[in-house]
């Protein structure tokens, strides 16, 4: 509707108008939602490179590690009551498939535009500083149930081969997928599975370099 006042024509308004400030008011919600959206993208491909060379790197540097030990270097304990090797094998297979269902959960969640409050470098740093150590959660402890370590690896490498695949061929934003009670989002969290066992795979080292480490 309009209407004339001093001779010129007005066009009737809500009652809430207040000049441009309408106009904005309405676009404003619409602005945010649209930039979120246009922000909510899959991983760039030096972030895809990157998580697929270190989940490469871990894969085949565990198989080095252990593949051609012997049974008395496999079951050879530094200190009594200390892991293993065989131990820090069976708890990247207890703890790796934890760590992908959760990520499948998280992802499975709407995606926010929160960011990470921390870095990618570290997830990286924890897989190489082993000065700080926690202990490992009961679903994730080791109980010797394994003494065959070619199946061991077999089993690992069968979830990576589903992550790596993932990895390769996802496009959802693991960026805007933050894992809650963790300071982190999706893509470190998939940074974190193979810098955990980047972490072990250091812990089988300094097994091999104790003394008393059997020779053969």
């Amino acid at each position: 509707m309009s209407g004339r006042r001093n001779g010129a024509l007005v066009q009737n308004r809500p009652p809430d108008w207040k000049g441009n400030g309408w106009g904005i008011a309405l676009a404003g919600p619409m602005i945010t939602k649209l930039c979120v959206l246009l922000a909510l993208v899959g991983p760039t491909d030096l972030e895809r490179q990157r998580l697929v060379a270190h989940f490469e790197m871990t894969e085949s540097w565990l198989a080095d590690e252990v593949s051609h030990l012997s049974e008395a270097q496999l079951h050879f304990r530094p200190a009594p009551g200390a892991w293993n090797i065989l131990d820090c094998v069976e708890h990247l297979n207890l703890s790796e498939p934890q760590y992908w269902a959760e990520f499948k959960k998280v992802m499975a969640t709407r995606a926010t535009k929160d960011e990470s409050p921390s870095e990618d470098v570290d997830r990286l740093w924890y897989g190489i500083d082993r000065t700080e150590r926690t202990k490992t959660v009961p679903s994730e402890t080791p109980a010797g149930k394994s003494d065959d370590v070619a199946a061991s690896l077999s089993h690992f490498r069968t979830l990576r081969a589903t992550m790596l695949t993932y990895i390769r061929t996802s496009k959802e934003d693991w960026r805007h997928h933050q894992v809650p009670d963790w300071d982190r989002d999706c893509y470190q969290w998939l940074l974190m599975i193979s810098a955990h066992s980047q972490r072990h795979i250091l812990q089988i080292r300094e097994i091999k370099h104790s003394p008393g480490f059997p020779a053969n």
